[in-house]
């Protein structure tokens, strides 16, 4: 049927809203609107394009969510070659670049234009009559494979080129990068699922690029930054200097690098690498060097190309980043979580123009996979800001048989045991009332809002309060008074007295929350709220064993073993008879059978930002019918609930063949499950803002 004008008109409004959207964010890092109203309009359009497919179009903006599998990629030949570059490693290297450029043009003095070199993988996009048609990897330089569907989840890469002066065909050629913030983020996604994590940037990039499932691709949050231009037909491409036609592609909505400069002869060139060494660690991608093109576009053509590489541009790379040295010990660190994580203790080295001294081992799993043992020589990596580590050793030098490295049996802070959760790679401590490495998180958690909610106890001042070393297990709390508050900075007499007042007022609580101000490992709200229906008593719930805990549904071997290792430690049991002492209390009872309800026994993970329910309320409202939320996606997860911006729970649910819900499904779902779900400030349908 045909589509209603004022549909029409909205569609194309709300398209042209969100690539604006997308501009901003991730060409120019300066979002104008919040993620909730951008994901407002991304579900408006959803809904409309659902409701009337024959207006979707080629460009649209939800055909970046990702396309189905395919079985490999086709070649693609390149109409242009996309060269690589030869390589300088010293000043002296630049110097004799800029004379021979000098000597082959007959100039006193020639103006670069200088950028960083990306640490990524090179594409070349092409599109006509301004739409994307096709994106290609670099390949061997004359031919590479297209990944056209995979580029397309590229928030960064514009779908459609607008405005005057399009070309009917342009090739563009870039970088697909991983920003650090997001290689960061990866690498402990990686971690707690106790996969192996990625070396660097760049292989997290090539690996997400060249996914069969476009979805997965969407999922690692790639960036683009336009570098070149490569074939144009028609249009108002400047022909006079590279860094105009840089200028151009931003004007086309291309990502460019503000990072770029036009220089003047070899001191110029210097002083930018220099600069921009200096900031390295600060930039938000990761570079190997930088890249200097002879800026007038006639002047290349005359210097035209040697061999694989252009005589007009060289790349100037940076010292190397990794080294080799010595482990002369293996050190355990403690974690504000409880997590411990090895560190090798290394001769101080120089990598990457700091000394090194320390480098991080991540987990036993890892050392054991590396076999990293004192005393042996090994590759260490300091990359951007990331904190150094260990790559691999040089087993060729190693001496002797040293020792197989083994995480100790107790904490090296507070002598409690340690854990390793089934299935898990993280060894933890389990004296999380008394360890003071985890003081301020342990008292952090037990103030807040869903534990014993003791307003005014935040941040700032449980910091001081560790700090000084008033506190230090949670029962201390209920014996600071106000005259030793008021010491505290920015903390009146007023201010002391009110938060006296709220430290009191916690005292009286409930069972649920007491158990979850614990900050037992795996003991959630939904769980606490569950042991204290099923037992009723703190002391019936502290002395139970294995298979009583198991009896609670939702309550498996590892939540089990997790609370009787709690209790196992004489600290922790002692910090709460003292918490008792100090006169918290609650309503107890002989315990009940808890109801089982139409969604008891299923798992469901949220990740992303659903279009109008807050995590908080999506929860709720799984729980209110018996189904769990969890924290990480497993084999015994049954739906992963999926919004914008989700992250590898999408990719892991993806791989195991989980059932992925919008929030829409989620709902329906739901719903199908009770007529009394919406709260009275719930609209599951808002009228979307125009």
């Amino acid at each position: 049927m045909p589509v209603p004008q004022e549909i029409a008109d909205r569609i194309a409004r709300l398209r042209q809203l969100i690539e604006h959207d997308n501009y901003l964010y991730y060409s120019l890092d300066a979002p104008e609107v919040p993620d909730a109203e951008y994901d407002r309009r991304f579900a408006e359009l959803q809904s409309l394009e659902a409701r009337y497919p024959e207006a979707i179009a080629e460009d649209s903006p939800t055909h970046r969510v990702g396309a189905p599998p395919v079985s490999g990629f086709a070649e693609v030949t390149h109409a242009v070659p996309m060269l690589s570059l030869n390589n300088a490693f010293d000043d002296a290297t630049v110097g004799a670049f800029d004379r021979r450029v000098r000597e082959a043009l007959n100039a006193g003095q020639v103006r670069y234009s200088a950028e960083p070199k990306f640490d990524g993988l090179a594409v070349s996009l092409t599109y006509r009559d301004g739409l994307f048609e096709r994106g290609a990897t670099r390949g061997d330089g004359a031919t590479g494979e297209d990944v056209t569907a995979n580029l397309r989840t590229i928030g960064a890469i514009p779908l459609r080129l607008r405005g005057a002066g399009v070309p009917t065909l342009l090739e563009v050629r870039g970088e697909v990068l991983l920003l650090k913030r997001n290689f960061a983020r990866l690498n402990e996604e990686q971690l707690a699922r106790g996969e192996k994590l990625f070396a660097n940037p760049r292989n997290a990039a090539a690996g997400a690029l060249r996914q069969l499932d476009s979805r997965i691709t969407a999922a690692r949050r790639l960036a683009f930054f336009a570098y070149a231009v490569g074939v144009v037909e028609g249009g108002d491409l400047p022909r006079d200097t590279h860094s105009a036609q840089m200028n151009w592609l931003a004007q086309l909505r291309f990502p460019v690098s503000t990072e770029r400069r036009v220089v003047d002869g070899l001191e110029g060139l210097l002083g930018y690498y220099r600069d921009i060494g200096r900031r390295r660690d600060a930039l938000d991608f990761a570079i190997d060097g930088v890249v200097y093109k002879v800026d007038a576009l006639p002047a290349q053509e005359v210097l035209g190309f040697v061999a694989r590489a252009p005589r007009f541009a060289v790349a100037h790379k940076y010292p190397p980043e990794e080294e080799l040295t010595e482990v002369v010990g293996i050190d355990i660190q403690v974690g504000r979580t409880g997590a411990l994580t090895p560190v090798a203790r290394l001769r101080p080295v120089n990598v990457g123009g700091v000394t090194v001294t320390n480098a991080t081992l991540h987990n036993e799993d890892e050392v054991r996979r590396k076999d990293v043992r004192v005393g042996d020589t090994v590759v260490v990596r300091r990359a951007g800001d990331v904190i150094p580590e260990v790559v691999s050793v040089v087993l060729a030098r190693r001496v002797g048989e040293p020792p197989v490295f083994s995480m100790p049996a107790t904490c090296p802070e507070c002598s409690s045991a340690v854990a390793r959760e089934e299935g898990g790679v993280i060894h933890r401590c389990t004296g999380g009332l008394v360890c003071p490495a985890q003081r301020r998180e342990a008292l952090l958690h037990f103030a807040s809002r869903r534990a014993l909610d003791i307003e005014g106890l935040g941040d700032k001042v449980v910091e001081q309060l560790v700090g000084r070393d008033l506190v230090h297990t949670p029962a201390d709390i209920f014996s600071l008074g106000a005259e030793t508050l008021a010491g505290l900075d920015r903390m009146a007499d007023k201010s002391a007295a009110n938060l006296v007042a709220s430290i009191e007022a916690s005292k009286a609580t409930t069972l649920a929350r007491f158990i979850f101000s614990l900050g037992i490992r795996n003991v959630g709200e939904a769980t606490a709220r569950d042991l204290a229906a099923h037992f009723g008593s703190l002391d019936r719930f502290m002395s139970v064993g294995l298979d009583q805990l198991q009896a609670v549904p939702d309550v498996g071997p590892i939540v089990a073993l997790s609370i009787l290792g709690f209790f196992a430690e004489p600290h922790n049991v002692a910090v709460v008879r003292a918490l008792r002492d100090a006169g918290v209390n609650w309503a107890e009872h002989e315990g009940r059978k808890i109801e089982v309800l139409p969604q008891t026994g299923r798992t469901f993970v949220l990740t992303g930002t659903l279009p109008t329910l807050t995590r908080d309320q999506a929860r709720a409202h799984i729980e209110a019918l018996g189904g769990k939320v969890a924290s990480s996606v497993s084999s015994k997860t049954d739906y992963v609930v999926a919004g914008a911006d989700a992250g590898s729970k999408l990719e892991k649910a993806a791989q195991l063949g989980i059932a992925i819900l919008d929030e829409s499904g989620l709902l329906d779902l739901l719903q199908g499950n009770s007529e009394t779900l919406a709260e009275p400030d719930f609209n599951p349908s808002p009228t979307p803002n125009p």
